[in-house]
């Protein structure tokens, strides 16, 4: 299969700002059905039911993500013409309800991923509609980290997924948050507080005193945010520890799954600088000059999105 080279555009949040640019999303048909998690909260997932013996692929979104993503829509729609399976498991508070923990969700969050993933994946044999078809685990921006990290950490014990691809993964959280906190990224920067503040708000109302609000407030940048909200929420001391425990770039020499790394080198999430040049025998490093942070598009502005799910796929046939 023969790939345009895919252009820089916009992610999901500044198609908000340029709507000249905005990336149309295609229609799918989604099911959904909410699980009980082991903490007494919840997940939502939403389903796109294919046919059976045919492939089943998860994907988990990026930071502040959904099912209604462009990437998980385009994924999604290039699986339903072909007849496959897939769901989008929701992180905690993502779904459009806010959840009932003490918690959200986070880059390093493999104990979540390894559960849903294990679910998954015996619910599929459990209903017989595996019938022989490959069990495929996809993942994008934070989303993508947190795969990186599961199949990392649990190296041969991940081996019932049968390929895997991350998208556009934050490798290397501290270099990423040090170029989402100057110049023209502060915009991406400001998009995500605008949603995660609120958030954070209504959980202080669940539970009191759960973090400071007034330097929730003042918060300006992701440093300062994960520093109040994220690491101490989740088991890390503070924001220098969050991003370093939790980088997949720690963990790439460990993965046995054959694995693809999609990343851009022109990605202001995590410019090409700092992307990660050792791997695993089974992980592919793939690091095109252009596309973005999770853009990937081709032909004439707004350009099209076909080319990512087409090259997650064929990545998918050709190594599970």
């Amino acid at each position: 299969m023969k790939y345009t080279a895919p252009f820089w555009l916009p992610t999901g949040h500044l198609q908000t700002i340029y709507p000249a640019l905005a990336i149309s999303r295609p229609p799918v048909t989604f099911r959904r059905e909410r699980w009980e998690a082991p903490d007494g909260d919840f997940v939502d997932l939403d389903f796109v039911d294919g046919q059976p013996g045919k492939p089943f692929v998860v994907l988990f979104h990026g930071l502040e993500g959904s099912s209604n993503s462009h990437y998980a829509r385009a994924l999604m729609a290039a699986l339903q013409a072909r007849g496959w399976s897939g769901a989008v498991p929701h992180f905690r508070g993502c779904s459009g309800e806010a959840n009932r923990a003490p918690r959200f969700y986070h880059s390093g969050d493999a104990t979540e991923i390894d559960w849903i993933i294990r679910r998954l994946h015996a619910q599929r044999a459990q209903i017989g509609n595996n019938g022989g078809g490959k069990f495929y685990a996809t993942g994008v921006s934070l989303g993508g980290n947190a795969l990186l990290r599961w199949l990392g950490e649990s190296q041969h014990r991940a081996e019932f997924v049968d390929a895997a691809c991350a998208v556009s993964a934050p490798l290397d959280l501290a270099q990423g948050g040090a170029s989402l906190s100057s110049g023209f990224n502060m915009v991406y920067t400001r998009m995500f507080l605008q949603t995660l503040k609120p958030k954070c708000v209504a959980k202080l109302q669940q539970f009191p005193g759960l973090f400071d609000l007034d330097a929730l407030h003042a918060a300006r940048d992701l440093y300062a945010f994960d520093n109040i909200v994220t690491a101490p929420l989740h088991g890390y001391r503070d924001t220098e520890d969050y991003w370093h425990r939790a980088s997949a770039k720690h963990v790439l020499t460990d993965i046995t799954v054959p694995t693809l790394v999609l990343n851009a080198k022109n990605d202001p999430f995590l410019p090409g600088r700092h992307l990660p040049q050792r791997a695993a025998p089974r992980v592919v490093l793939d690091y095109p000059e252009q596309g973005g942070h999770v853009g990937f598009a081709v032909g004439h502005i707004p350009g099209s999105i076909n080319w990512l799910p087409q090259r997650l796929i064929h990545f998918l046939e050709q190594h599970g």
